[in-house]
């Protein structure tokens, strides 16, 4: 009897992190942040609770006085009929005040950086956010320090353990 009162627990996410660009922090020196709403449609946020986006060449910008968020990858929803083609790298609206607007799109002109999505994700009540960093490219050096820090780092606390190299 107990077996049948236990609910299935579901696999799509309520809150949390939904897609992460794990590679934005290696390729670039992230500054300040900003998190953004971001206009999707209804199957587009089934397939992100599902945690099906990917970010990876994702970037945002601006267009016409508004940010825009290009090349996320969400794909179709599978179940769902309700306006079921949609494509799934179209550019998607990004929600910024208008002076967070303005002071984004001057540093993207003036200092060059980048606009880099560093994750999407559900907030308390539910709602998707993308979380924008600045980004400044790093270089190749930089990158070579980091992959020898994080060597360095990752030997040390095998050194700690008492484990082998």
């Amino acid at each position: 009897m107990a077996a049948k009162d236990k609910k299935k627990k579901s696999s799509l996410i309520a809150h949390g992190t939904a897609a992460q660009n794990r590679k934005a922090r290696f390729d670039y020196k992230i500054g300040e942040t900003f998190e953004a709403g971001i206009v999707l449609i209804g199957p587009e946020v089934k397939s992100l609770r599902s945690g099906r986006a990917a970010l990876a060449d994702a970037w945002a910008g601006e267009r016409d006085g508004e940010m825009w968020l290009f090349n996320c990858y969400i794909p179709e929803w599978q179940a769902g009929s309700f306006m079921a083609h949609f494509e799934p790298r179209r550019p998607r609206k990004l929600l910024l005040h208008k002076k967070q607007v303005e002071s984004l799109t001057g540093a993207i002109t003036r200092e060059g950086v980048t606009l880099v999505p560093l994750e999407i994700l559900f907030n308390d009540r539910g709602l998707a956010k993308v979380v924008l960093g600045v980004g400044e490219g790093k270089s190749k050096a930089d990158k070579r320090h980091a992959i020898a820090e994080r060597d360095w780092q990752r030997d040390k606390s095998r050194l700690m353990r008492g484990d082998k190299l």
